[in-house]
């Protein structure tokens, strides 16, 4: 994250990006993410998480401790506290729903004029988005990013620092069906990760357990599958729903080799 800022004027680096890694290491997979994409190991059917997915809405908690302890960061357009919805000044005085840094559940607080402000947090799910503008809390580069018209820096609250899951590959015995698959949220916002484990096993039981493209092969029908088919209503799914509209990059790794076959 240091060598993008560094960089970012002789490489013309804007823009930011997440990160997801894996890394084999004395028996162990140590995953590592940034972000909101998504690895899962596929075991026997049994499926894995091995990241969660850092979005407004799973590091609220941590972006609200973080402008509390530094109020200029919001530059007295936002604040820090989460409602339900936007209030109106006509509410002013009144009881709402509230919570901040140290609550999981909701309580009650008389609105007052900062309560006006826009919330730091805002939106569900996908919707959700930090100072009305991203969508994703951790990764690499944005140094430049602000809130749209205003000269507030989002960098402050956008974390480089990665959770790290480990897998020990010598606990278990595995056969060539047993996969860690690593995807981009466009896979996932579309595809959850029962559908995923359903589509490993369909198209690896249609190979030969010996065969080396049968892995490429669940990639790329993750990849198609997740896009959808182009139609007079843009990209559809198979369900008709629209199809994912984000960058779809998928891996999927072998954790056991033929020999393991039985």
């Amino acid at each position: 994250d240091n060598q993008i800022e560094r960089e970012r004027a002789s490489q013309h680096l804007a823009g930011g990006c997440c990160a997801l890694a894996a890394i084999y290491l004395m028996g162990k997979f140590y995953v590592a993410n940034a972000g909101d994409s998504r690895a899962i190991i596929i075991r026997n059917g049994e499926i894995i998480p091995m990241s969660r997915e850092f979005t407004p809405e799973t590091e609220r908690q941590r972006l609200q401790f973080l402008a509390l302890l530094r109020p200029e960061l919001l530059g007295k357009e936002f604040t820090h506290l989460e409602f339900p919805r936007r209030i109106q000044p006509k509410e002013l005085g009144k009881k709402m729903l509230y919570r901040d840094q140290n609550m999981n559940g909701w309580a009650y607080k008389k609105i007052e004029e900062d309560d006006l402000k826009f919330p730091l947090v805002f939106g569900e799910g996908k919707k959700a988005r930090m100072m009305a503008t991203i969508g994703v809390t951790r990764g690499l580069g944005d140094h430049d990013l602000r809130v749209f018209s205003s000269n507030i820096h989002i960098k402050p609250f956008l974390s480089c620092f990665p959770e790290v899951r480990v897998y020990d590959l010598t606990q278990y015995e595995h056969c060539p069906d047993d996969v860690l698959v690593l995807g981009t949220d466009g896979l996932w916002d579309v595809t959850n990760d029962k559908e995923v484990a359903g589509v490993v096993m369909d198209v690896l039981t249609s190979y030969e357990p010996n065969d080396p493209c049968r892995y490429t092969m669940v990639a790329q029908e993750l990849v198609v599958r997740s896009r959808g088919v182009l139609k007079e209503r843009g990209w559809r799914l198979a369900n008709d729903k629209l199809g994912s509209g984000d960058d779809i990059s998928v891996f999927v790794i072998p954790l056991g080799g033929p020999g393991n076959y039985t």
